[in-house]
């Protein structure tokens, strides 16, 4: 992703830009492979009803159907970066660190929860149940899922481990204004030059502030060039960082 090499010194040292990895994360190959982890996941509703769904519009619009999630995104990024280390903010049941895992086995994955019980009207199993999701999925790294409300955990993670540069970082816990808004800003600084930060549900009809904080945390920070996907679902974003 990056070029630093002697020469450099006229261009950011990105050599990628958004543009290049949305090649990745959206479409009927993202949307094909993030169907074939779901089906080795334990099912749950949303499982179930994201499986239909996928498969409706696949059998409808074939290659050309155009749609992203979440989960297309990570395994479009993951592909690309090949992470060493992938944060999370808002695990619950695991699904995202499995589109992650799913295609660098062995990354390091660190995830950040409360499990609440019934949260959002699904059950919310806690860790010992992502482990045994990142197991079906082959995972062969390290696992730290730290429990605990993100304001005083992240922070307190980063500074016990503060050469920690996760190539990858999602934000998809506290979906108050005020809550998402300090988990972008306890992540921020710890992604590396090159590194993505992915957030969701920016267009979520019962979470309409996410996408105001995006835009004045992330988009509007001259380090980041950023991409949205809003066209159909709960919207989701990313940011690559471009420079110091």
């Amino acid at each position: 992703m990056c070029h630093l090499a002697p020469g450099n010194q006229w261009y950011d040292p990105v050599l990628a830009t958004p543009a290049t990895l949305a090649a990745g994360v959206c479409g009927s190959a993202a949307v094909g492979a993030a169907l074939a982890v779901l089906e080795r996941l334990s099912p749950d509703a949303y499982n179930s009803y994201l499986k239909d769904y996928y498969r409706a519009g696949l059998e409808r619009f074939g290659h050309v159907w155009h749609y992203a999630d979440i989960n297309t995104v990570l395994i479009g990024l993951a592909r690309v970066l090949q992470p060493r280390v992938y944060l999370e903010i808002g695990v619950r049941r695991g699904r995202s660190l499995a589109m992650v895992s799913s295609v660098v086995p062995d990354v390091h994955l660190v995830g950040f929860d409360l499990w609440k019980a019934n949260y959002a009207g699904m059950d919310n199993p806690g860790p010992d149940f992502v482990e045994s999701e990142l197991r079906r999925v082959g995972h062969t790294g390290a696992i730290e899922l730290i429990s605990g409300d993100s304001a005083a955990t992240v922070p307190a993670f980063f500074k016990r481990h503060p050469t920690v540069y996760p190539e990858i970082i999602t934000v998809d816990g506290d979906h108050s204004e005020a809550g998402a808004t300090r988990d972008l800003v306890n992540v921020i600084e710890q992604l590396p030059i090159g590194g993505v930060l992915v957030f969701d549900d920016v267009t979520h009809r019962d979470h309409q502030a996410l996408r105001k904080v995006w835009s004045s945390v992330v988009v509007r920070d001259p380090r980041f060039a950023t991409w949205e996907y809003t066209d159909l679902g709960f919207g989701v974003a990313f940011a690559l960082r471009q420079r110091a």
